[in-house]
């Protein structure tokens, strides 16, 4: 009878077809959660503002041609930052005319960033080739697209994930780790951004919160600075969160980046 009126309660509340996704095993997220782990490479620099739309990066900047950054809000201190450092800046957004405020070596294209290309969408490598054509230098990634980052990445052609020195992005709706088909787009995407880089920071925005299941805790969305392997040797872990130069993103409570995420002096 309870199991009955338990099934009753379902269908009217989901209804009788509701799908209901393949839940995601604790080992494979700690799998995951293990190999991206921060490693200790050049001293970490902060761009831009304090609060919201800055960012830790190595202090290895030197000889980086041109920023790309997708995504355009009213925030741009991280960009004007890497202008003024004398970095070419590249800027897309569909959703507006320009940015909110502009430099002199900041070039917009009024388009998303995805996995075509089209009068409104395109991919990261037609954008690269159009605007850099005849240059195969240095580049730095910065990407906050409110989840479109995981096509993006994936989309993204080998050769030119191997041009991106620094990449940092924050990465969207992490509470879906559970979520079995959510889980193998996330795992997929760090896979092969691992392929060429590791971590070196990792910073949860306070925006939201975390989730906790199975001893393993996810924030909503983190921060996560990616510096390429070649430029690394043999570097230890990461033993200590949060850095110096990291703030909290709103005026919500602190949110620590959990031990899970780092191999902590407990791990």
């Amino acid at each position: 009878m309870v199991k009955q009126v338990k099934r009753l309660i379902r269908n009217i509340v989901c209804g009788p077809n509701v799908y209901q996704a393949r839940r995601t095993e604790t080992k494979q997220i700690v799998d995951l959660l293990n190999r991206l782990h921060p490693v200790a490479g050049p001293a970490l620099i902060r761009l831009g503002p304090e609060g919201d739309g800055g960012y830790l990066v190595p202090d290895d900047l030197e000889g980086i041609e041109a920023v790309f950054s997708p995504g355009v809000d009213e925030i741009t201190g991280f960009e004007k930052d890497c202008a003024d450092l004398g970095m070419k800046v590249f800027l897309a957004d569909h959703s507006v005319e320009k940015p909110a405020e502009m430099h002199s070596l900041f070039h917009f294209t009024r388009k998303y960033v995805g996995v075509t290309t089209n009068d409104t969408f395109m991919t990261i490598d037609d954008w690269v080739d159009s605007v850099l054509p005849d240059s195969d230098g240095e580049l730095l990634l910065q990407i906050d697209i409110e989840g479109f980052e995981y096509e993006v990445f994936l989309g993204a052609s080998d050769q030119l994930m191997k041009r991106f020195r620094i990449i940092v992005a924050e990465f969207h709706q992490l509470d879906q780790a559970w979520n079995k088909p959510f889980f193998r787009i996330w795992s997929r995407v760090f896979d092969k951004i691992l392929q060429t880089h590791a971590c070196v920071h990792n910073h949860p925005n306070n925006y939201y919160r975390s989730i906790k299941r199975g001893g393993v805790e996810i924030p909503f969305l983190t921060e996560m600075t990616f510096y390429r392997r070649d430029r690394l040797t043999d570097p230890p872990f990461v033993e200590h969160f949060p850095h110096p130069l990291d703030h909290d993103n709103t005026d919500n409570p602190t949110l620590p980046l959990p031990r899970c995420w780092y191999r902590s002096e407990r791990s």
